[in-house]
């Protein structure tokens, strides 16, 4: 889990600082002609270019002064037209092109791209993906843009992520209620930040978010989710866990088996780690469930209850239904039979 784990923190963290190193150097009035911003994870591209658009100009100037592309109908010629000109009444103007991988001929920016004007910042949305390095285009961005590359999360670090977006607005949020909103949402950061955002307005003035108020405001049951799936499966439960999984096949949008599988595949990982470890103590474990001390003493009592060879069955089924439940080796099975039967495997001996 290690290296994996590091370069995931590593890569939030450089998505982070990018995104904000642009927007404090905005707000200290210090612009670059051209700013391109790529990769997989959209959210920090969306939280730059919301900014660019509203907040890099004056109201009053924006009218005059601020220009928007879409790539899907944008021309070439009508982008750099936008960026040729001067500003009206202002210091700068500000050109936005967005969802620029979806614009034909967008190499033909590169001769603005080459000589952009001082007196002009252009911000280019490209999502999804990456330009590729060995293009001309790519070459004189380097040379002559800011360049923010963004990366998608791993799973496991959805966790701190989503904390740190808490407490960074103010608030803090007990542990069963981050991972119910977490597991929930899954890797949409755009979405967890519209949904914590949504908690915030909701607590009335309180701080501290519970479970209850994601039960309340999510709209995600706090006894019938992945979460308490995991514990009960964790503890050998198995009339509780069919009664999860009857809870979840009559609310299909409680959670996705494609959500559930990995996330259980995820902890007995986990569990099957403590194994190797000469210290199996509390304090010990904690890091690998981001400190949290409760999660570290019901892991240690799932791998007593398990064993190692109970663990590693488990982990075993969990990769043969995940493939059942894309087709492979079934193609007729309910999502919930699959669960039910799945379960009852792990849990029997």
């Amino acid at each position: 889990m290690g290296n994996g784990s590091n370069h995931s923190i590593l890569a939030y963290i450089a998505n982070a600082m990018s995104a904000e190193k642009i927007i404090s150097s905005w707000k200290k009035k210090d612009f670059k002609p051209v700013y391109w911003l790529e990769g997989d994870e959209d959210f920090y591209i969306d939280e730059v270019m919301q900014f660019a658009e509203h907040k890099l100009l004056p109201e009053s100037e924006a009218s005059f002064n601020l220009s928007i592309f879409y790539g899907k109908d944008a021309n070439w010629t009508d982008v750099v037209n936008a960026c040729m000109r001067y500003p009206m009444f202002a210091d700068r103007q500000v050109v936005l092109l967005k969802e620029a991988q979806q614009m034909k001929d967008l190499d033909k920016l590169e001769h603005y791209i080459e000589k952009p004007l001082s007196s002009t910042v252009l911000v280019v949305g490209y999502k999804e993906k990456k330009l590729d390095g060995r293009s001309g285009l790519a070459k004189l961005l380097k040379k002559n843009a800011e360049i923010l590359t963004t990366k998608k999360l791993y799973e496991s670090e959805l966790l701190p992520w989503t904390k740190g977006l808490v407490e960074g607005k103010g608030f803090n949020i007990s542990s069963k209620a981050l991972a119910l909103l977490v597991d929930h949402i899954g890797n949409d950061l755009s979405r967890i930040n519209n949904e914590v955002e949504k908690l915030t307005i909701n607590l009335a003035g309180r701080t501290a978010i519970s479970e209850d108020d994601i039960e309340k405001y999510i709209g995600v049951s706090k006894e019938y989710n992945p979460f308490e799936l995991q514990d009960a499966l964790g503890k050998k439960d198995l009339a509780r866990c069919i009664k999860i999984i009857q809870y979840f096949e009559a609310n299909p949008k409680a959670a996705a088996i494609q959500m559930v599988l990995p996330s259980l595949y995820t902890y007995f990982s986990k569990i099957s780690c403590i194994f190797g470890m000469n210290d199996k103590s509390e304090n010990a474990v904690k890091p690998m469930f981001f400190n949290n001390f409760y999660a570290a003493k019901g892991a240690i009592e799932t791998s007593r209850i398990y064993g190692y060879e109970g663990v590693e069955k488990a982990l075993l089924l969990l990769h043969e239904y995940n493939l059942k439940s894309i087709g492979i080796n079934d193609n007729s099975s309910s999502d919930a039979y699959l669960m039910k039967e799945m379960v009852a495997k792990i849990i029997m001996k």
